[in-house]
């Protein structure tokens, strides 16, 4: 039987605390590097063959695994293997008598972080011993690290440095969590389903459905059969029973866009499923029991359509749990060349051109942009100057008028000696809804939504300034 060398006497010196199991067929051995152990602040398990070694490193988490080669139930080298397919980062030492150079290199082939040979040197182990566990926990904190990196600074397809969206994804990674009903507000083109989405893949529902619908899209009755279902002959067209939304969201995320848009009567059911977690077939009589997380966003203020009477108060506060509000890119300014540097990457590899660059002269009426169409406006300018582009960096000549000449143009402002400061401010106005316009692709109701005034006002002011529609392009 091969014998540790003997102690010597010294005084306790402190190590990095750190659990350690022995996995050795010999009672002495295992004795003698335990007192070794412990003596420097271990905590130390043993195991006298690779099974119960096994066992209790499944059972109990360990920083690093002193396991001998040659154990009486199987190889040291399939315990090692075991042991770094259940934990890649275990740190585990080999100690044999058999110190040969082929074992020592199947060793560190299989996964060891050294390979030491009976009698040790006592100094020696314990050097190895603390540099492994120092190793396991520098890596274990990089990981750590890169995990919490990239969930601080991107979810899914959400780019952002800077305060704002710092604190939005904080938040997020704080409420995925949780099966809490999540209200995302904010502008028109802030990415609130990017932030739905993120919330869902982030939580324990992330390998069930996420099921988006925007509820300010279709009538009240084709809402509610889409959300609820219906049963055959429910009404004239229902030739067949048809599952909800909430339905196939069932275990999943269902997200509610522009939910400030429902009519008082589809509210109501919301909140009983909400409150209940059931609901009807449309023409149904029997209830049905669903377990959905429910987020919704709004681009209106919820509080004043409550003061309106147009939105239940009952159903503010059950969405209302936890809110998120996201900023306008127009406040989050630090983030448009990370952004644009993210969409020119994704248009060139969709386009299958070499990868684009922004040049200074183009960057800077980008950020001086005020971005009333939010990100959305801007990945659809990014779009539309890859493909335009024929050369690797986007100049200035290829974003859109209105973006690089921001201030009133020459053909608003031509200059004649009658000219009134009514003319002139109308010709201004028309050349801002024009443009307006352009960008919101000749949809009147989103330019609407973008100016924050009603469709009828908007048009109104089309008509008196006799602006000419355009046919809408189609869209991918």
């Amino acid at each position: 039987m091969s014998r540790a060398v003997a102690m010597p006497e010294r005084p306790h010196e402190s190590a990095a605390a750190g659990r350690v199991l022995i996995i050795d067929d010999e009672h002495a051995i295992r004795e003698s590097l335990q007192t070794l152990l412990e003596l420097e602040g271990y905590e130390v398990s043993s195991a006298p063959n690779g099974g119960e070694g096994l066992e209790q490193a499944a059972a109990e988490p360990y920083d690093l695994v002193l396991l001998d080669y040659a154990l009486p139930d199987m190889n040291g080298i399939e315990v090692l293997r075991e042991l770094q397919g259940r934990d890649p980062q275990m740190a585990v030492i080999m100690i044999t008598a058999y110190g040969t150079v082929e074992n020592a290199v199947r060793a560190i082939q299989g996964g060891a972080v050294n390979f030491i040979q009976k009698p040790w040197d006592n100094d020696k182990l314990l050097a190895d011993v603390q540099s492994a566990i120092t190793t396991r926990r520098v890596r274990e904190e990089n990981v750590q690290l890169k995990r919490a990196m990239k969930q601080r600074y991107s979810f899914e397809h959400i780019v952002g440095k800077s305060e704002p969206m710092l604190r939005i994804f904080d938040l997020v990674a704080q409420v995925a969590p949780s099966r809490s009903t999540v209200l995302i507000q904010g502008e028109s083109g802030t990415g609130k389903e990017l932030i739905a989405k993120a919330i869902h893949t982030s939580s324990p529902r992330k390998d069930r459905s996420f099921v988006p619908i925007n509820t300010g899209s279709m009538p009240a009755d084709l809402l509610e059969s889409t959300l609820f279902g219906h049963v055959k002959g429910a009404f004239t067209s229902a030739v067949a029973s048809k599952k909800g939304l909430f339905e196939v969201a069932d275990r999943g995320t269902l997200f509610l866009d522009e939910i400030g848009t429902m009519s008082m009567e589809t509210q109501a059911k919301i909140l009983r499923v909400l409150q209940d977690r059931k609901f009807m077939h449309l023409g149904g009589v029997n209830e049905i029991q669903v377990d959905v997380r429910v987020i919704a966003a709004t681009n209106v203020d919820l509080k004043q359509l409550v003061r309106e009477g147009k939105f239940r108060e009952d159903l503010f506060y059950r969405l209302n749990v936890i809110t998120i509000d996201l900023p306008p890119l127009r406040n989050r300014r630090q983030d448009i060349p990370l952004l644009i540097d993210f969409f020119l990457r994704k248009f060139s590899q969709e386009n299958d051109k070499p990868q684009r660059h922004i040049s200074p002269e183009a960057l800077h009426p980008l950020m001086d942009y005020a971005w009333p169409g939010n990100v959305r406006e801007l990945e659809n300018v990014m779009e539309r100057a890859v493909v335009l582009s024929s050369a690797p960096v986007i100049g200035p000549e290829l974003l859109p008028d209105y973006i690089v000449h921001r201030g009133i143009s020459a053909a608003v402002l031509e200059h004649r000696p009658d000219a009134s400061l009514f003319e002139i401010l109308e010709g201004c106005e028309r050349r801002v809804i024009s443009d307006m316009l352009e960008r919101s692709n000749w949809n009147q109701t989103e330019a609407a939504e973008r100016f924050r005034i009603p469709l009828s006002t908007l048009n109104q002011k089309i008509k008196r300034l006799n602006i000419e529609i355009r046919k809408r392009s189609k869209e991918n």
